[in-house]
């Protein structure tokens, strides 16, 4: 799989995090701290890695900075982008059952090694509900993006 890395910081966590999608087989498309020379602001190398996905250079990402709040944010206003904060590896699995979010937002301050794979672990494993009632929020919220678009 194709999956964006913008991290706001060049730290220890974003590093393994790279590491470790190379591991599992993935292709990794760099932003931000993560690539030389490119900016690293937060909201920018996020939204890069999201328009990623929209575009489709890549299939998901993963967008970083210190509390992740900011990554998720910026990344969130990509249309078409359902990026999730997520701590550990139960939001995880949630944040793709539930959300079918396409992007996983992670903080740089609290996500340890451990975490890290769990979180990672829970993420591809995860597959998007069938059940109507998810399917229809899922929805819902692309509209919301399209009536976002139209304004």
């Amino acid at each position: 799989m194709r999956i964006s890395v913008s991290s706001d910081m060049d730290e220890p966590v974003a590093r393994l995090l790279v590491a470790e999608l190379r591991q599992r087989g993935h292709a990794v498309r760099a932003h931000g701290a993560l690539r030389p020379g490119a900016d690293a602001q937060w909201a920018v190398c996020s939204e890069a890695a999201a328009r990623d996905v929209v575009e489709g250079l890549a299939e998901q990402a993963v967008v970083c900075c210190w509390t992740g709040t900011g990554a998720s944010i910026a990344a969130n206003k990509v249309p078409g982008v359902r990026a999730a904060l997520c701590t550990d590896a139960t939001t995880a699995d949630g944040a793709r059952r539930w959300n079918d979010a396409n992007v996983l937002a992670l903080s740089l301050r609290l996500t340890s090694e451990p975490v890290l794979r769990e979180i990672l672990d829970a993420w591809f494993a995860g597959e998007p509900s069938e059940d109507p009632e998810d399917v229809r929020n899922v929805a819902r919220v692309g509209r919301l993006d399209a009536a976002r678009n139209d304004s």
